[in-house]
């Protein structure tokens, strides 16, 4: 009778907890006969005082000392308490102790974490995922699913059987001071639908998963850790708000609920009681009236809303006595455990009722698998804990969060780049931080940093005066705290300040809470206005990819901040498919091969093949490497960064020129298959007048490789006709600093090239691929004939400058300074000095540093970027530079036997080429004399980057290519790609 008397309770309990069905929570489960056994043999082995000890959780710390320790083991092995709350410490000491902990336990322990945002709410070195706030900004549930499912993987790793959360509190009074941010927001619905997609991503993975805090402590603007809060609702707004979402939890099957510590007169009058410590709360409403059967659990014990009114052990029993299972963070367990047994000869509470409750937390525990208990494997723990999925869901959580909420104009995302001089000011953050660097990965951006709190006036008006010169200011509030009675962190004087900039209408301000969006109410007017909701490394990378719409805005505000900002709140904007950043398992490569590039580089610069590099991956649109490494030189005084400017030589043939010539090709002022003569007409008479442009673009139209110009200047007979020491209107062109070439220079070296002999042609054929600079020298003529226009101001109007691409571009000494540039060589036999900021190829620096064939200088991202344009078929930015097909025929071969496209570089079909042996046969690009090489694969949409100096200090050092470093860093790449299931 006794037997089935316990199963019928164990059915109330699961069909109350909804875990019989997910299509029907009140279907009835039938428990199996093993869990019962082990549920029954486990109770009858224990005396009374262990089996009362099994409704105990206190608390466990892995950063104190060994008489804490020992205090644990006291209370585990001595009293037998069921479960321990793990607080402050490390992933690793805290295993190490829940191993020992387990050891000493008669019956194994339920370890619990209050791990809302993740691991890292409680330990050091650990994940961080999203606070709920932020999660009720996303417009998916699924994503807080995934939250909640890597939440479970990672406390089941680290043997966590308990999650306390998530807070189902409905934030409906903006000075809360305890919920706030923990809280999905004020809507009833979001609320609860968030909040079932967390629970379900916690149990579905094995985590039992906590409610709380019943009946919902939204409403109260006081902090129950300091003082107990009092709510005055009536019932009718309790069952319609605060009960709400709690009620939804439990039809979809939530498994423990935790009740608060907050004084409810509606429910029961008795003088400073809590709800935690009231019957008619915790039996009458929760368990009765809600016919809630699965674990309750006290809040936290300690809390001076329950200790400030009665003793430990004292307030225990009452928790028991009021319906509570479970008891966390006990103060006093022993006096605990007398005052219950105390309550039972006393009558307040029955031992069949007492005897239930354990039942129930036995039942729970075999749920979460501890009837086959097994010690957490130590072996490791850190790459389990971190695995890659865990940071793309965390990434995606802000992706999806961040809202733009006015929007005047849809000015956001920014578009015509070339026409905003931009300006980034961070109140109470540096200007070296993820936030402006990411900024500044998209255009030319002044950063500013300014205090929250000023000492006086002079700061605010001196930096007033500085953003003057700037039509755009993006203002980011990285300070802001969730504290309402200190206005969020916002003193008047900053907010003061923020109105006087929007007050010039010449200006537009971009305002940024990255924090508490109730901050938004001090902003309320602005017309452009963004929450990015919390100040953390990844919002800090996403907010600027969605200003700049490499990413597309998607939140909507989960409050209302004031009456003019609701909540439900926020513009939705595009993806201007500029190129973003995610991480690379988001995009299908593996990051553990990835980082074998870390190997080859340091290889690189460990046998003196280039002193210092950078390397990008692009896949999807989406950088996901990019890695700078060594230093300027060998002597190691300068370390290269990813904003280092290299030199790169021929890729400038690609980058600059064909570009041109693609523009002109796709606006139907140049015919592929014209001869020279007809864009040229200079050139009649000439053995070059019957060269067809798609020869010359193959490299197979019998052009000598290249012409040795300067050798013909530099013989001291002549060489005062061709150069100066000083610049002057005869001698404008800069070589290097101190060297300037004659004005009629350009026209003097096209007279040479114009009659250089060709190369011998094969009898009855057309000439062989012979891969020539002065292919470029020519097309550049003809570029900027058709253009009417310089070459380097047409690329910067057009495409550099409208594309945010700051640091590409000719002559970077007139816009950065040397320190920014990686030299290149120590030229000892023509400019006799080092190669700094000025262009390394001979020919293109006798121009002044501007040619078709050589010239440009880039970082690696600029040059992705550009990359990426073409991948895009023109696209980028919002904006059509040229047509997809001028790109798609270009990058095609034309002629067998030749690799070459037209202009581009591709892989070679017999594997004797400069790509990886595994890139696509449509790969297409450009390698370049100084050590550089960039490289789009449409198949894979795969972008490659490698920038380096190799030709410092001499420019005979091949060991970059006879150790074949920038192929097998291309090797790498696709090696990294993750074969699809």
């Amino acid at each position: 009778m006794l037997k089935g008397f316990n199963i019928l309770l164990v059915l109330l309990l699961f069909v109350g907890a909804g875990i019989i069905s997910s299509s029907s929570p009140s279907a009835e489960r039938v428990v199996s006969e093993a869990e019962q056994h082990w549920v029954d043999s486990v109770f009858t082995s224990l005396t009374p005082d262990q089996r009362l000890g099994q409704l105990f959780m206190v608390t466990a710390y892995s950063n104190k000392d060994a008489a804490h320790v020992r205090q644990i083991e006291r209370l585990v092995s001595q009293y037998n308490v069921g479960g321990l709350m793990f607080l402050q410490g490390g992933p690793k000491r805290q295993v190490n102790l829940t191993n020992k902990y387990q050891s000493k336990a008669k019956v194994p322990l339920f370890i619990a974490m209050d791990a809302e945002w993740g691991l890292s709410m409680r330990l050091d070195s650990s994940m961080y995922f999203a606070k709920q706030m932020t999660l009720g900004a996303i417009n998916e549930d699924k994503y807080v699913y995934l939250m909640g499912r890597e939440i479970a993987l990672k406390l089941k790793r680290m043997g966590v059987h308990v999650s306390f959360s998530p807070v189902l509190d409905v934030n409906s009074n903006p000075r809360n001071p305890v919920i706030g941010n923990r809280s999905f927001g004020e809507s009833i619905e979001k609320v609860s639908s968030r909040g079932i997609a967390y629970i379900k991503g916690l149990q579905d993975h094995g985590i039992l998963a906590v409610a709380k805090h019943f009946p919902g402590h939204g409403d109260t603007d006081k902090d129950s850790h300091k003082t107990l809060p009092v709510i005055r609702s009536d019932m009718r707004r309790l069952q319609s708000v605060d009960l709400y979402p709690f009620k939804k939890s439990f039809d979809a099957g939530v498994m423990g609920v935790m009740v608060a510590h907050i004084h409810l007169p509606v429910l029961d009058t008795t003088e400073n009681i809590a709800a935690t410590l009231s019957h008619n709360l915790v039996t009458g409403l929760l368990k009765q009236k809600m016919n809630y059967k699965g674990l309750v659990f006290t809040d936290a014990l300690n809390m001076r809303s329950v200790t400030k009114f009665h003793k430990p052990g004292e307030v225990d029993a009452l928790a028991l006595i009021a319906g509570n299972d479970i008891l966390l963070y006990s103060e006093d367990v022993p006096v605990a455990m007398a005052k219950i047994k105390e309550a039972v000869t006393q009558g307040k509470i029955s031992q069949e009722e007492v005897d239930y409750r354990i039942r129930k937390v036995l039942h729970a525990k075999y749920w979460a698998g501890l009837n086959n208990y097994q010690p957490v494997e130590t072996k490791n723990l850190t790459e389990d804990l971190s695995r890659p999925v865990s940071k793309i869901i965390q990434q995606q959580l802000y992706e999806h969060s961040v809202t733009v909420v006015t929007n005047k104009d849809s000015f956001l995302p920014f578009r015509t780049l070339d026409t905003i001089n931009f300006a980034s000011v961070a109140f109470g953050g540096r200007t070296d931080n993820t936030f402006t660097r990411t900024l500044q990965k998209y255009a030319p951006v002044t950063a500013y940093e300014a205090p929250i709190r000023p000492t006086d006036d002079s700061a605010y008006a001196q930096l007033y005066r500085k953003l003057q010169a700037h039509n755009v200011v993006v203002i980011s509030l990285q300070r802001i705290n969730n504290t309402p009675v200190n206005n969020f962190g916002i003193p008047e004087a900053t907010r003061n300040f923020i109105r006087k900039l929007q007050a010039n209408p010449k200006q537009k301000v971009v305002v940024v809470a990255m924090g508490n969006p109730y901050s938004l109410q001090y902003f309320e007017h602005s017309n452009w206005l963004v929450c990015g909701y919390e100040n953390n490394e990844v919002s800090q990378l996403v907010v600027p990819q969605i200003l700049f719409g490499a990413l597309p805005a998607q939140g909507t505000l989960p409050v209302s901040p004031s009456t003019i900002l609701s909540v439900g709140r926020g513009f939705a904007t595009n993806s201007l498919n500029r190129l973003r950043f995610t991480l690379p398992e988001a995009v299908g490569l593996d990051s553990k091969v990835l980082t074998q590039i870390d190997n080859i580089a340091r290889e690189a610069i460990a046998y003196a093949a280039t002193p210092g590099c950078q390397v990008l991956v692009a896949k999807d649109g989406a950088v996901v490497f990019e890695k700078a490494y060594g230093h300027y030189t060998y002597d190691k005084t300068l370390p290269v960064t990813t904003n280092t400017i290299y030199d790169i030589a021929s890729i400038t043939k690609v980058s600059a020129t064909l570009q041109a010539i693609m523009y002109l090709k796709d606006r139907g002022k140049l015919n592929l298959d014209a001869k020279l003569v007809q864009h040229l007409p200079e050139l009649k008479g000439t053995n070059k007048q019957n060269i067809v442009m798609r020869d010359l673009l193959a490299h197979q139209a019998g052009l000598q490789p290249g012409l040795p110009f300067y050798q013909r200047t530099i013989d001291p007979k002549v060489k005062q006709k061709y150069y100066a020491e000083t610049q002057s209107l005869d001698f404008p062109h800069e070589v290097v600093p101190g060297m300037y070439a004659a004005k009629d220079i350009e026209e003097t070296m096209w007279k040479w090239l114009v009659a250089s002999p060709l190369l011998t042609k094969p009898k009855n054929s057309s000439y062989e691929f012979k891969y020539s600079d002065l292919t470029f020298y020519i097309l550049r003529r003809v570029a900027e004939k058709l253009l009417n226009q310089n070459l380097s101001d047409f690329m910067d109007q057009n495409f550099y400058g409208p594309m945010g691409l700051t640091t590409l571009g000719y002559t970077p000494l007139t816009r950065f300074t040397k320190e920014q540039i990686a030299p290149t060589e120590n030229d000892t036999y023509f400019r006799k000095s080092l190669i700094w900021g000025t262009v390394h190829d001979q020919g293109a620096a006798m121009l002044g540093g501007i040619a078709g064939h050589a010239g440009l200088f880039s970082n690696a991202f600029d040059l992705a970027a550009l990359m990426q344009m073409n991948l895009q078929g023109g696209s980028y930015g919002g904006y059509k530079y040229f047509n997809a097909d001028v790109v798609s025929e270009f990058a095609q071969r034309p002629f067998k036997g030749n690799r070459r496209g037209l202009g581009w570089d591709m892989a070679a079909p017999d594997g004797v080429g400069a790509t990886s042996n595994l890139a696509s046969l449509s790969t297409y690009g450009h390698t370049g004399f100084t050590g550089t090489c960039a490289w789009v694969d449409p198949e894979t949409n795969l972008v490659y980057i490698f920038l380096s100096n190799r030709v410092n200090p001499d420019a005979v050092n091949n060991k970059l290519t006879s150790y074949n470093i920038r192929t097998r860093i291309h090797d790498v790449v696709y090696k990294a790609i993750i074969p699809k299931t």
